[in-house]
Protein backbone atom coordinates (compact mmCIF):
# COMPACT_ATOMS: atom_id res chain seq x y z
CA UNK A 1 0.00 0.00 0.00
CA UNK A 2 2.70 2.00 0.59
CA UNK A 3 3.52 2.02 -3.47
CA UNK A 4 0.74 3.83 -3.94
CA UNK A 5 2.04 7.57 -5.75
CA UNK A 6 -0.70 9.96 -5.07
CA UNK A 7 0.16 12.74 -2.82
CA UNK A 8 3.59 11.59 -2.77
CA UNK A 9 6.68 14.52 -3.27
CA UNK A 10 10.64 13.31 -3.84
CA UNK A 11 12.86 16.46 -2.96
CA UNK A 12 15.25 16.79 -5.98
CA UNK A 13 16.50 19.45 -8.27
CA UNK A 14 15.31 18.69 -11.41
CA UNK A 15 13.91 20.41 -14.47
CA UNK A 16 10.42 19.35 -13.93
CA UNK A 17 10.81 20.47 -10.09
CA UNK A 18 11.52 23.69 -10.83
CA UNK A 19 8.83 23.86 -14.09
CA UNK A 20 5.65 26.36 -12.83
CA UNK A 21 3.29 24.28 -11.07
CA UNK A 22 0.29 25.96 -13.19
CA UNK A 23 2.37 24.99 -16.37
CA UNK A 24 3.06 21.61 -15.62
CA UNK A 25 -0.84 20.81 -14.77
CA UNK A 26 -1.44 21.93 -18.18
CA UNK A 27 1.08 19.81 -19.52
CA UNK A 28 -0.55 16.82 -17.66
CA UNK A 29 -3.82 17.40 -19.09
CA UNK A 30 -2.25 17.67 -22.61
CA UNK A 31 -0.28 14.68 -21.82
CA UNK A 32 -3.58 12.55 -20.84
CA UNK A 33 -4.67 13.31 -23.99
CA UNK A 34 -1.87 12.65 -26.19
CA UNK A 35 -2.15 9.05 -24.64
CA UNK A 36 -5.44 8.49 -25.94
CA UNK A 37 -4.35 9.54 -29.42
CA UNK A 38 -1.86 6.93 -30.22
CA UNK A 39 -3.36 4.09 -33.07
CA UNK A 40 -0.33 2.47 -34.23
CA UNK A 41 3.37 0.89 -33.29
CA UNK A 42 5.23 4.03 -34.42
CA UNK A 43 3.32 7.02 -31.84
CA UNK A 44 3.07 4.44 -29.08
CA UNK A 45 7.25 3.81 -29.41
CA UNK A 46 7.49 7.62 -29.36
CA UNK A 47 4.59 7.43 -26.14
CA UNK A 48 6.91 4.80 -24.74
CA UNK A 49 10.03 7.01 -25.04
CA UNK A 50 8.59 10.40 -23.58
CA UNK A 51 7.65 8.14 -20.24
CA UNK A 52 11.18 7.27 -19.99
CA UNK A 53 12.40 10.42 -20.92
CA UNK A 54 10.21 12.44 -18.13
CA UNK A 55 11.59 9.75 -15.83
CA UNK A 56 15.12 10.90 -16.22
CA UNK A 57 13.89 14.68 -15.97
CA UNK A 58 12.31 14.19 -12.80
CA UNK A 59 15.43 12.08 -10.93
CA UNK A 60 13.14 10.50 -8.92
CA UNK A 61 14.61 6.52 -7.99
CA UNK A 62 13.43 3.79 -10.48
CA UNK A 63 12.92 1.65 -7.10
CA UNK A 64 10.73 4.59 -6.38
CA UNK A 65 9.11 4.67 -9.96
CA UNK A 66 8.81 0.54 -9.84
CA UNK A 67 7.24 1.05 -6.72
CA UNK A 68 4.28 2.87 -7.66
CA UNK A 69 3.63 0.85 -10.62
CA UNK A 70 3.32 -1.78 -8.16
CA UNK A 71 -0.33 -1.61 -7.36
CA UNK A 72 -1.77 -1.45 -11.50
CA UNK A 73 0.26 -5.25 -11.60
CA UNK A 74 -3.14 -6.93 -11.82
CA UNK A 75 -5.00 -4.31 -13.85
CA UNK A 76 -2.00 -4.70 -16.98
CA UNK A 77 -2.35 -8.43 -16.64
CA UNK A 78 -5.75 -8.37 -16.93
CA UNK A 79 -6.23 -5.86 -19.63
CA UNK A 80 -3.24 -7.58 -21.35
CA UNK A 81 -5.40 -11.12 -20.72
CA UNK A 82 -8.22 -10.04 -21.92
CA UNK A 83 -6.96 -8.40 -25.53
CA UNK A 84 -4.88 -11.59 -26.09
CA UNK A 85 -7.54 -13.97 -25.86
CA UNK A 86 -10.65 -12.20 -26.90
CA UNK A 87 -9.55 -10.19 -29.67
CA UNK A 88 -10.53 -11.46 -33.04
CA UNK A 89 -8.22 -10.74 -36.16
CA UNK A 90 -8.29 -10.63 -39.83
CA UNK A 91 -5.50 -12.88 -40.84
CA UNK A 92 -4.94 -16.60 -39.48
CA UNK A 93 -4.57 -17.24 -35.81
CA UNK A 94 -1.59 -17.53 -34.52
CA UNK A 95 -2.61 -20.09 -31.71
CA UNK A 96 -5.36 -22.29 -31.99
CA UNK A 97 -6.29 -24.68 -29.75
CA UNK A 98 -9.88 -25.82 -28.42
CA UNK A 99 -11.49 -22.78 -27.25
CA UNK A 100 -8.30 -20.86 -26.98
CA UNK A 101 -7.19 -18.50 -30.26
CA UNK A 102 -4.58 -15.88 -30.28
CA UNK A 103 -4.40 -13.33 -33.22
CA UNK A 104 -1.71 -10.99 -34.11
CA UNK A 105 -3.83 -8.53 -33.17
CA UNK A 106 -4.46 -9.42 -29.66
CA UNK A 107 -1.21 -9.39 -29.00
CA UNK A 108 -0.51 -5.59 -30.33
CA UNK A 109 -3.54 -4.21 -28.41
CA UNK A 110 -2.38 -5.72 -25.56
CA UNK A 111 1.17 -4.52 -25.19
CA UNK A 112 -0.59 -1.09 -26.80
CA UNK A 113 -2.78 -0.89 -24.01
CA UNK A 114 -0.06 -1.75 -21.73
CA UNK A 115 2.06 0.96 -22.91
CA UNK A 116 -0.68 3.20 -22.11
CA UNK A 117 -1.49 2.66 -18.94
CA UNK A 118 2.07 2.40 -17.50
CA UNK A 119 3.01 5.86 -19.63
CA UNK A 120 -0.10 7.46 -18.05
CA UNK A 121 1.03 6.98 -14.78
CA UNK A 122 4.70 7.81 -14.97
CA UNK A 123 3.70 10.76 -16.54
CA UNK A 124 1.19 12.55 -14.24
CA UNK A 125 3.19 10.66 -11.30
CA UNK A 126 6.13 12.99 -12.90
CA UNK A 127 4.97 15.91 -13.30
CA UNK A 128 2.44 16.18 -10.58
CA UNK A 129 2.69 14.56 -7.33
CA UNK A 130 6.54 13.97 -8.01
CA UNK A 131 7.48 17.15 -8.42
CA UNK A 132 5.37 19.24 -7.20
CA UNK A 133 4.61 19.97 -3.39
CA UNK A 134 1.10 20.12 -2.15
CA UNK A 135 1.32 23.94 -0.96
CA UNK A 136 2.42 24.75 -5.12
CA UNK A 137 -0.10 22.48 -6.07
CA UNK A 138 -3.13 24.65 -4.53
CA UNK A 139 -1.98 28.08 -5.68
CA UNK A 140 -1.72 26.35 -9.31
CA UNK A 141 -5.18 25.15 -8.94
CA UNK A 142 -6.40 28.03 -7.62
CA UNK A 143 -4.93 30.39 -9.87
CA UNK A 144 -6.33 28.31 -13.28
CA UNK A 145 -9.53 28.35 -11.18
CA UNK A 146 -9.41 31.92 -10.83
CA UNK A 147 -11.44 33.18 -13.31
CA UNK A 148 -14.40 31.05 -11.98
CA UNK A 149 -14.05 33.66 -9.18
CA UNK A 150 -16.80 35.89 -11.29
CA UNK A 151 -19.13 33.63 -11.03
CA UNK A 152 -19.20 33.34 -7.13
CA UNK A 153 -17.76 30.09 -6.59
CA UNK A 154 -14.99 29.27 -3.95
CA UNK A 155 -11.97 28.62 -6.02
CA UNK A 156 -9.80 28.61 -2.71
CA UNK A 157 -11.54 26.31 -0.28
CA UNK A 158 -12.27 23.96 -3.66
CA UNK A 159 -8.06 24.21 -4.21
CA UNK A 160 -7.55 23.71 -0.44
CA UNK A 161 -10.26 20.78 0.00
CA UNK A 162 -8.31 19.04 -3.19
CA UNK A 163 -4.92 19.41 -1.62
CA UNK A 164 -5.52 18.51 1.63
CA UNK A 165 -7.57 15.20 0.02
CA UNK A 166 -4.58 14.35 -2.11
CA UNK A 167 -1.60 15.39 0.86
CA UNK A 168 -3.94 12.59 3.40
CA UNK A 169 -3.61 9.94 1.26
CA UNK A 170 -0.47 8.13 2.09
CA UNK A 171 -1.66 9.73 6.15
CA UNK A 172 -4.70 7.47 5.88
CA UNK A 173 -2.92 4.75 4.09
CA UNK A 174 0.00 4.08 7.01
CA UNK A 175 -2.45 4.43 9.23
CA UNK A 176 -4.67 1.57 7.85
CA UNK A 177 -1.54 -0.39 8.09
CA UNK A 178 -0.98 0.36 11.82
CA UNK A 179 -4.41 -0.95 12.75
CA UNK A 180 -3.93 -3.80 10.78
CA UNK A 181 -0.81 -4.63 12.01
CA UNK A 182 -2.61 -4.38 15.85
CA UNK A 183 -5.61 -6.25 14.72
CA UNK A 184 -3.19 -9.07 13.37
CA UNK A 185 -1.18 -8.92 16.56
CA UNK A 186 -4.56 -9.65 18.06
CA UNK A 187 -5.43 -12.44 16.05
CA UNK A 188 -7.40 -10.73 13.40
CA UNK A 189 -7.32 -12.73 9.93
CA UNK A 190 -7.38 -10.86 6.96
CA UNK A 191 -6.35 -13.06 3.92
CA UNK A 192 -8.54 -16.30 4.69
CA UNK A 193 -12.08 -17.29 4.33
CA UNK A 194 -14.77 -16.32 1.54
CA UNK A 195 -14.95 -12.87 -0.15
CA UNK A 196 -17.67 -11.80 2.57
CA UNK A 197 -15.76 -13.59 5.46
CA UNK A 198 -13.06 -11.06 4.70
CA UNK A 199 -14.92 -7.99 3.79
CA UNK A 200 -16.58 -8.55 7.47
CA UNK A 201 -13.04 -8.99 8.92
CA UNK A 202 -12.07 -5.41 7.72
CA UNK A 203 -15.15 -4.00 9.48
CA UNK A 204 -12.90 -3.68 13.04
CA UNK A 205 -10.38 -1.76 10.91
CA UNK A 206 -12.69 1.01 9.35
CA UNK A 207 -14.04 2.11 12.60
CA UNK A 208 -10.88 2.99 14.64
CA UNK A 209 -9.59 4.35 11.06
CA UNK A 210 -12.56 6.27 10.62
CA UNK A 211 -12.19 7.89 14.46
CA UNK A 212 -8.54 8.55 13.44
CA UNK A 213 -9.47 10.80 10.12
CA UNK A 214 -12.31 12.76 12.14
CA UNK A 215 -9.53 13.03 15.28
CA UNK A 216 -6.95 14.39 12.72
CA UNK A 217 -9.45 16.56 10.83
CA UNK A 218 -10.57 18.25 13.73
CA UNK A 219 -6.48 18.36 14.70
CA UNK A 220 -6.26 20.67 10.99
CA UNK A 221 -9.35 22.38 11.57
CA UNK A 222 -7.78 23.91 14.99
CA UNK A 223 -3.98 24.53 13.93
CA UNK A 224 -5.96 26.28 10.50
CA UNK A 225 -7.46 28.59 13.01
CA UNK A 226 -4.74 29.27 15.51
CA UNK A 227 -3.04 30.76 12.36
CA UNK A 228 -5.51 32.89 12.00
CA UNK A 229 -6.73 31.27 8.42
CA UNK A 230 -10.38 32.67 7.61
CA UNK A 231 -10.56 31.28 3.67
CA UNK A 232 -9.09 33.45 0.37
CA UNK A 233 -10.35 36.60 1.09
CA UNK A 234 -7.72 39.48 1.91
CA UNK A 235 -4.86 36.18 1.44
CA UNK A 236 -1.71 36.88 -0.18
CA UNK A 237 1.37 34.53 -0.96
CA UNK A 238 4.97 34.69 0.18
CA UNK A 239 5.97 33.80 -3.09
CA UNK A 240 4.58 35.22 -6.36
CA UNK A 241 4.92 32.74 -9.35
CA UNK A 242 6.14 34.22 -12.79
CA UNK A 243 5.87 32.04 -16.00
CA UNK A 244 9.53 32.23 -17.07
CA UNK A 245 10.76 31.53 -20.68
CA UNK A 246 11.78 28.02 -19.89
CA UNK A 247 8.23 27.15 -18.94
CA UNK A 248 6.81 28.24 -22.26
CA UNK A 249 9.58 25.84 -24.04
CA UNK A 250 8.15 22.97 -22.41
CA UNK A 251 4.82 23.73 -23.01
CA UNK A 252 5.64 23.81 -26.78
CA UNK A 253 7.33 21.03 -26.76
CA UNK A 254 4.45 18.98 -24.97
CA UNK A 255 2.03 20.63 -27.54
CA UNK A 256 4.40 19.56 -30.58
CA UNK A 257 4.89 16.27 -28.69
CA UNK A 258 0.80 15.86 -29.35
CA UNK A 259 0.72 17.15 -32.96
CA UNK A 260 3.75 14.58 -33.19
CA UNK A 261 1.51 11.80 -32.13
CA UNK A 262 -1.43 12.95 -34.66
CA UNK A 263 1.05 13.24 -37.50
CA UNK A 264 2.43 9.57 -37.00
CA UNK A 265 -1.28 8.34 -36.71
CA UNK A 266 -2.01 9.73 -39.96
CA UNK A 267 0.94 8.13 -41.69
CA UNK A 268 -0.16 4.76 -40.42
CA UNK A 269 2.49 2.38 -40.47
CA UNK A 270 2.44 -0.75 -39.21
CA UNK A 271 -0.52 -2.19 -36.87
CA UNK A 272 -2.92 0.32 -36.29
CA UNK A 273 -5.77 -0.15 -33.73
CA UNK A 274 -9.55 0.11 -33.91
Amino acid sequence: MKSIAFGQYYPAESVLHRLDPRVKILITVLYIVSTFLCKNVLSFALLFLSAIMLVILGKVPLKLVFRSLRPVLFLLVFTAFLNIFWTKGEGEPLFSKWIITIYEDGIYNAIFIMIRIIALILGTSMLMTYTTTPIALTDAIEDLLSPLKKLKVPVHEFAMMMTIALRFIPTLIEETEKIMTAQKARGADFSSGSLIQRAKALIPVLIPLFVSAFNRASDLATAMECRCYHGGEGRTRMTVRRVRFTDIAYFVAFIAFGAALIGLNILNIGFTMP
